[in-house]
């Protein structure tokens, strides 16, 4: 049994990823590599940093295995989502990485912490153009009648036309 106020070995940091972040809109339509990146950022905040966590899209690239042009569609799809904001564009002539702040963690201040800004709860999913939701056309349905004649005769239902059939006919 371990002693009160001892540390278990080898556990070191971790990143918490809180049930109503998962379970949202924002979070489920994230790209692979968005949620990769994501976690690499995380590593890389101490607790203090955010607003200055830093990551380059060539240094994530190499990091997470990706190429240049996959990571910066990941970092536009977290800041479209609210999980990334970029605090300080990146100079490569002068070998700065961009700056990141995660709008899951607070920001130090000089007067105080400033709470997480959380921006990606107000992200909703545009319509993709499935569901109930869409304008229903009159596309082409079949009927399941006949349709009625001119002369009065009842209408009957719509029966498959036998005599055309397919196949070789020793079916059984």
């Amino acid at each position: 049994m371990a002693r009160r106020g001892s540390k278990k070995r080898g556990e070191g940091q971790y990143a918490p990823l809180p049930y109503p972040m998962l379970k949202s809109d924002a979070w489920r339509h994230l790209s692979g590599a968005a949620v990769k990146v994501f976690l690499e950022l995380h590593t890389r905040f101490n607790g203090s940093n955010n607003g200055e966590v830093r990551l380059s899209y060539a240094e994530a690239a190499q990091s997470l295995g990706m190429g240049k042009a996959t990571v910066q569609r990941a970092f536009d799809d977290l800041q479209a989502k609210g999980f990334v904001v970029l605090e300080c564009k990146g100079n490569w002539y002068h070998r700065q990485a961009h700056e990141w702040r995660l709008t899951t963690k607070p920001v130090q201040k000089v007067k105080g912490n400033e709470p997480p800004s959380q921006d990606w709860r107000n992200w909703r999913p545009e319509n993709s153009g499935r569901g109930s939701d869409l304008e229903r056309s009159g596309g082409s349905v079949v009927p399941f009648q006949n349709p009625s004649k001119a002369d009065g005769s009842k209408l009957e239902p719509v029966r498959a036309d036998l005599e055309g059939s397919h196949g070789s006919g020793s079916e059984h």
